[in-house]
């Protein structure tokens, strides 16, 4: 496991660490995408059926070493955030289920999440991220578009993709 660790002023420490998105803290936390994903899309609760059958129909496998990387950002050492990152054919990775705990947003964990894939990235030789997201998910775009990331053509034909992006990194 790659861990990195920083206090930040006036916070608790925080730490981003490279896990498999088969340990117990990545599967909670990509129920609790899920459950917020489907949630906001169906404008209501979500049953945990589907959320069991989403995670079984979309595993994060490729999440992991060697085809990708899966962060967690813990907070006191309680696992409130993810990130992934599925490397593509070529110079190329795509970044998916960003995804902060709403009890801890506001602390710039997202960002620290996106910095570190990146950091990842190119420490793998990818020169190009992109992305996907939907049009209700406006923190989402607006949080890719402070740190680069532009809008580009669809690149896949996914019904639940309203936006892509991309981002060249230097």
């Amino acid at each position: 496991m790659v861990a990195t660790s920083t206090t930040e002023a006036g916070g608790p420490a925080r730490e981003i660490a490279l896990v498999s998105p088969g340990s117990a803290e990545a599967r909670h936390l990509l129920r609790c995408y899920f459950h917020e994903i489907v949630s906001r899309y169906d404008g209501r609760p979500v049953a945990p059926e589907r959320i069991d059958s989403l995670l079984r129909d979309n595993p994060a496998d490729d999440l992991a070493p060697p085809h990708g990387w899966f962060l967690v950002a813990r907070r006191q050492a309680v696992a409130v955030g993810c990130a992934g990152l599925r490397l593509l054919p070529a110079d190329g990775a795509e970044v998916h289920r960003v995804f902060v705990a709403p009890t801890a947003r506001g602390h710039g964990i997202a960002s620290r999440l996106l910095r570190r894939l990146e950091e990842l990235a190119r420490a793998h030789g990818v020169t190009r991220l992109r992305l996907t997201t939907r049009h209700d998910l406006v923190e989402a775009r607006r949080l890719y578009a402070r740190h680069g990331y532009r809008e580009t053509p669809a690149y896949n034909d996914d019904p639940y993709v309203d936006h892509w992006f991309a981002k060249e990194l230097r």
